[in-house]
């Protein structure tokens, strides 16, 4: 610190507060950055948590790394808070409460400064431990009814599911069976059938298919079932890609073809869905405008030292029409 402080002629301290975050006039942040990065100055982060009280390090919950949705996530959420030079600390809950309990006591131990959690299965139970954690705690991506002592930033889930839904009527779809990850998925379910209910239309509880993995296996066999128990579907809505995905290889091994027989559309717009053949019809999540706004709420009070408020933002999803949906074919 006292070769970067002569380096860029001004004081230890002045130095000390530039690598704190604290303010200093532009003119001498340009030179002490530039001091560091010539001397390859790397702070002591431990010294420095133990002189601010703070860590710099936020925690974030996901249910799986193995979900693209979830991956996506991280990498938004990683990006936000490297701007703000932060460092994440990731954990996964595996939709398990034993497992969403032992995390959060292990970060009471590592002392972060505040938590992320997004998704909401396996992390119900433990909403009451989350209000009375140490640090700042906001849900993120949280479908359920959302608890009114933390902070929730996610999306309209059952708008998300109508917006699907009223894409399939619009091409002139009624004959429509659902993959769904049950009970979880139901917002969504629920907006597809709003959608349908407009027209006067109803879909039956036989139309929808619970998966049986979370893969896209899952959605290979619940496709499968949905086609055998009714060879005249013209649509499948999946509750989310990778589910999409499986059902697209169950209608083209059946000798179907995407779109032209069986229109799929699929929920999360995922990275891959849209390289695949044909391209995935998908409802899309603003993810990146989403991390933003939980981070930042985090970080704010982080930086007050009050409890985050008690928000409930729900972002808006938009329809991303591609190749796997089309107007039902005509019948004789």
């Amino acid at each position: 610190m006292a070769e970067v402080a002569a380096r860029a002629g001004v004081t230890k301290q002045t130095v000390s507060n530039v690598v704190a975050g604290k303010k200093v006039r532009p003119e001498t942040l340009t030179k002490v950055n530039t001091a560091i990065a010539e001397l390859g100055y790397k702070p002591n982060l431990v010294a420095r948590s133990l002189r601010t009280g703070t860590t710099s390090t936020v925690g974030l919950f996901v249910p799986s790394v193995a979900n693209p949705f979830y991956s996506e996530v991280v990498e938004e959420v990683e990006n936000v808070l490297v701007g703000h030079g932060y460092n994440l600390l990731l954990a996964t809950t595996r939709d398990d409460p034993d497992y969403t309990r032992a995390h959060l006591e292990n970060l009471a131990a590592r002392s972060v400064d505040a938590l992320l959690v997004a998704g909401d299965k396996g992390v119900v139970q433990q909403v009451p431990m989350l209000t009375a954690a140490d640090f700042p705690v906001a849900l993120f991506a949280w479908e359920g009814d959302p608890p009114t002592t933390l902070p929730v930033v996610s999306i309209d889930y059952e708008h998300a599911g109508f917006l699907a839904g009223r894409h399939l009527r619009e091409l002139g779809h009624r004959n429509v069976a659902v993959i769904a990850d049950l009970p979880s998925h139901a917002p969504r379910v629920g907006g597809l059938r709003r959608a349908f209910a407009a027209d006067g239309l109803a879909i039956d509880d036989r139309k929808v298919f619970t998966r049986t993995s979370d893969d896209a296996a899952g959605g290979y066999n619940a496709a499968c079932a949905a086609l055998d128990a009714d060879p005249d579907l013209t649509a499948l809505f999946a509750t989310h890609d990778v589910l999409a995905v499986g059902a697209i290889e169950a209608v083209l091994r059946s000798g179907r073809r995407v779109p032209e027989d069986v229109s799929v559309v699929g929920f999360d717009d995922i990275a891959q869905v849209g390289r695949i053949n044909p391209a995935l019809t998908t409802v899309t999540f603003p993810k990146r405008e989403m991390a933003q706004q939980a981070v930042e709420l985090l970080l704010r009070a982080v930086d007050s030292g009050r409890p985050p408020t008690n928000v409930i933002s729900l972002l808006r999803p938009t329809l991303t029409i591609r190749d796997s949906s089309a107007p039902p074919r005509a019948t004789a």
